[in-house]
C-alpha cells in the first residue's frame, strides 16, 4: 500500500502540474513552455521564446503559445493550402522497415506522405525497445518540422498496457505497465485508480511520442458473444459512463479537456457496437449488423455521456449498420454504417449531445471490400468496410462520411480525393476548413507546436517504472473475482497441497509460490488451472481469425473441460480460473471444482498470489455469467445482463475470510 499511496501522491502532483501548467488548452498559457527547436529556430519577442515554425522571423498567431487553442487553431487554417488542410483529415499508416503490420517504421519511407501529402496523423504499432521507437518518433517528427508552416505529427496507438494482444485491436505490451482489461478494471468498480492507471499509461504512452489514445470504449457490452467486450466498462450506461469519464481524466489530465502535457483520447464506438447480431465483429463482412430498438440505442449512447462531461477530445463512430427497423426521433434510420449515418453523427452526436471534438472515422471505411475481402483475407490491401455502401465509388464515399459529419478518415491517406471533391464543387472548402480547424485545435491543445520531441535517452525510465508495476499487480488482484471456494479450499493452507499439476501455469512461477510441479494429476495433491472462455473464430480473414465468437459452454471436447475433468478423475483438490474476456458459461465444470475464480487479464504471479494469500480477490462480476448456450441465444443482445437464471448473476462475488499463508 506503501507504493499506492506513492503513486497517488505522485500522480496528484503531476495532475496538478497539468492543470496549473495547461491552462493554455482552452485560454492560452501565462508561463513559458519549453521550446524545442531542431529544423526550424526559436525566435525572441517580448522576452519570451517562440518556436518560428514558419521560418519567416516574426510571430504569427499559430506560433503564439499565449493565445488560445481556438484562435491558433483560426490563423493556423487560414493560412493552409487545401492539401495541407486535407492532409489534416486523414490519420495514415507508417510504411514499416520488413513490410509486417507492427514492424518499426521506416522513417524515411515517411517522408512523401508528411512532405507532399501532408498527413500530420499516424497509427502507431510498434512494439520494440522503447528506446528505438522514441528515436523514431523523433525522426519523423523532424521531417515534419522543416516543412512549410512546420506542423507537428500527432501519433495515436490502440491500447498497449494489458496483458493480451489482438491483431489490429490492442498493441503488445512488451516493455509497459500491465493490469486487467476494461471489464476487470470494472469489476473493481473504483474510479481514483482507473484514474491512475489512465495516468500511468498516459505518461509512458509519452515516453516514446504516442499523444494519442484510440480508447476508451463506452460501448455497452449487452452481447455476450461479442469478443471485443473485454475492452468495455459493462452494460450498464450508470456503470459504463463514470468509469470512461475517470479514464479519459487520466490520459487527458483532469476534468477540464484535453491540457498540454496531455494524451487526447478517441471514445469509442458511437453508437450501439456492443449490440452486434449473435456478437458477429463488424471489422468482418459477415458481422455487420447491429440491432438495437429505440430506447436500447438510447441507453447505448448514454454511455458516452462521461466522455461528454470531461470533452473526449474525439469520438470514433462503429463499423455497424443498423438492423432494420431503427429509428431516431421517429424517423428510419439510414441503412448505412455510422460512419456515414449523418441521423447519428452530425444531428445526434452534435446535435443533441453536443460534442464539440472531432470525428475520426475506424479503418478503411472509404475502401472496397472486393472479392477477396468478403471470403477472408490476410492482405490488408484488399481490406475494406465500407458497410452500407459499398455501391458507392471511393470519392463518394468520403464525401458521404463528411457530410454525415466525418472530420478525419482513420487507415487512409488520400488527400487527393478530397482536393478533387472540392474542386469539382461536390464539397466546399468551408466544410474542409471546419474539420481542419477541429482536428488542429487538439493539435494546439497538446502543446506539440511548442514541444513535439521525446527525451529518448530517458525514456525507458518512463516505461514500467516499479511504483506503477506494484500498482498494477494490485489492480490484478483486485480484479479476480472468486466465484466459488468450496470448504474454504483457498487460501491454501501453508503446509498442504504443494505438488501441483499445472494447466496454462507456468512451472517456474509454481515454484516460486512453494509449489512443486508434477507431471501427472495422479502424481500431485492440487491441480492449478488457468483456462480460457471457449470461443470459436473464423481463422480465413484478418479480423477473423483473432477474433472470440461462438457458444460459450466449457464442456466436453473443450480444452478447459478436458483439463478438468482429468483432475476431477484424479481425486485430487481443483482450483481453476477461467479468462472471462467473454462470459463463459461454466455450468459443466462447476460441479467438479472445488475453487473457482474468473479474471480479465492477470498474470500467472497474480494468481498464484490469491491461492496461497498473499493477495486477497475483491471482483465483482461487471457482467452476468449465463447457466447455458440456449439461455444465451434467448436473451437480447441489446440488453443488460437479461438471460434466464444465470449462473451467476452481475455483481456476484464472493469474498475470502481466512488469513493469508504466512
Amino acid at each position: 500500500m506503501a507504493a499506492r499511496l506513492c503513486l497517488r501522491l505522485t500522480a496528484g502532483l503531476s495532475s496538478l502540474a497539468l492543470a496549473t501548467g495547461a491552462l493554455a488548452s482552452a485560454h492560452g498559457s501565462s508561463s513559458q513552455p519549453e521550446i524545442a527547436a531542431r529544423s526550424k529556430p526559436a525566435i525572441t519577442v517580448d522576452g519570451h521564446s517562440f518556436h518560428d515554425l514558419s521560418g519567416d522571423g516574426r510571430l504569427q498567431p499559430y506560433e503564439d503559445w499565449r493565445l488560445s487553442a481556438e484562435e491558433r487553431a483560426r490563423d493556423l487554417v487560414a493560412r493552409m493550402t487545401l492539401r495541407e488542410k486535407a492532409g489534416l483529415m486523414m490519420h495514415g499508416t507508417p510504411p514499416t522497415a520488413d513490410g509486417s503490420f507492427r514492424g518499426n517504421w521506416d522513417v524515411e519511407g515517411m517522408r512523401a506522405a508528411i512532405e507532399a501529402d501532408d498527413i500530420r496523423f499516424f497509427i502507431h504499432r510498434m512494439s520494440g525497445d522503447v528506446k528505438e521507437m522514441a528515436q523514431l518518433t523523433n525522426a519523423a517528427q523532424e521531417i515534419a518540422e522543416g516543412t512549410r508552416l512546420g506542423v507537428p505529427l500527432v501519433f495515436s496507438s490502440d491500447s498497449r498496457n494489458t496483458l493480451r494482444e489482438v491483431l489490429g485491436v490492442s498493441v503488445a505490451p512488451k516493455a509497459f505497465t500491465r493490469w486487467p482489461e476494461a471489464l476487470g478494471l470494472s469489476a473493481i468498480g473504483d474510479l481514483d485508480l482507473i484514474r491512475d492507471l489512465s495516468r500511468i499509461a498516459a505518461r509512458e504512452y509519452k515516453a516514446i511520442g504516442i499523444r494519442m489514445a484510440l480508447s476508451p470504449q463506452a460501448d455497452l457490452f449487452t452481447e455476450p458473444r461479442w469478443f471485443r467486450g473485454n475492452a468495455t466498462f459493462g452494460d450498464r450506461p450508470e456503470q459504463v459512463a463514470p468509469m470512461v469519464q475517470a479514464y479519459i481524466e487520466g490520459f487527458q489530465g483532469g476534468p477540464d479537456g484535453l491540457q498540454r502535457g496531455g494524451v487526447a483520447t478517441v471514445v469509442k464506438h458511437w453508437g450501439g457496437y456492443g449490440a452486434q447480431v449473435d456478437g458477429l465483429d463488424s471489422h468482418n463482412p459477415y458481422g455487420k449488423y447491429m440491432k438495437l430498438t429505440d430506447a436500447t440505442l438510447a441507453q447505448h449512447l448514454a454511455a458516452f455521456e462521461g466522455a461528454f462531461k470531461v470533452r473526449s477530445a474525439a469520438v470514433m463512430p462503429t463499423y455497424s449498420l443498423p438492423a432494420p427497423g431503427l429509428t431516431v426521433n421517429g424517423t428510419p434510420v439510414e441503412p448505412v454504417g455510422v460512419g456515414f449515418n449523418r441521423q447519428l453523427l452530425d444531428k445526434s452526436l452534435r446535435g443533441q449531445h453536443g460534442f464539440e471534438g472531432f470525428v475520426m472515422s475506424d479503418w478503411l471505411i472509404t475502401a472496397d471490400c472486393p472479392e477477396a475481402c468478403l471470403k477472408g483475407t490476410f492482405d490488408v490491401d484488399k481490406l475494406g468496410m465500407p458497410w452500407g455502401v459499398e455501391d458507392l465509388t471511393v470519392p463518394e464515399r468520403f464525401a458521404k462520411g463528411i457530410e454525415a459529419g466525418i472530420d478525419q478518415f482513420g487507415g487512409v491517406m488520400e488527400t487527393d480525393v478530397v482536393i478533387d471533391l472540392v474542386r469539382r464543387g461536390a464539397l466546399d472548402e468551408a466544410r474542409v476548413d471546419r474539420s481542419a480547424r477541429r482536428i488542429a485545435k487538439v493539435m494546439f491543445q497538446l502543446g506539440l507546436f511548442e514541444s513535439a520531441y521525446v527525451d529518448a535517452e530517458a525514456s525507458a525510465q518512463q516505461v514500467g517504472t516499479d511504483d506503477a508495476r506494484a500498482l498494477a499487480l494490485e489492480a490484478q488482484h483486485r480484479s479476480v473475482v472468486l466465484l466459488a471456494n468450496k470448504d474454504g479450499i483457498l487460501p491454501l493452507a501453508p503446509a498442504s497441497a504443494r505438488r501441483a499439476w499445472l494447466v496454462g501455469v507456468d512451472a517456474d512461477a509454481a515454484r516460486s509460490a512453494g509449489f512443486t510441479p508434477v507431471e501427472a494429476p495422479e502424481q500431485a495433491d492440487v491441480a492449478l488451472l488457468r483456462l480460457a472462455a471457449p470461443f470459436t473464430s473464423h481463422p480465413d480473414y484478418f479480423f477473423g481469425s483473432s477474433a472470440h465468437e461462438g457458444p460459450l459452454t466449457m464442456g466436453p471436447a473443450d480444452p478447459g473441460y478436458e483439463a478438468v475433468a482429468k483432475a476431477h478423475a484424479a481425486g485430487i483438490t481443483i482450483i481453476a480460473d477461467v479468462y472471462l474476456d467473454r462470459p463463459a458459461v461454466l455450468t459443466p465444470v462447476q460441479p467438479m471444482v472445488d475453487a473457482l475464480m474468473g479474471n480479465y487479464g492477470i498474470t500467472d504471479a497474480a494468481f498464484l498470489d490469491i491461492v496461497t494469500g498473499r493477495a486477497r480477490p475483491e471482483g465483482k462480476l461487471p457482467v452476468e455469467l449465463p447457466r447455458s448456450d440456449a439461455a444465451v441465444a434467448a436473451q437480447r443482445g441489446d440488453v443488460p445482463s437479461d438471460s434466464v437464471d444465470p449462473l451467476y448473476p452481475q455483481g456476484f462475488g464472493m469474498e475470502l475470510r481466512r488469513g493469508p499463508t504466512p
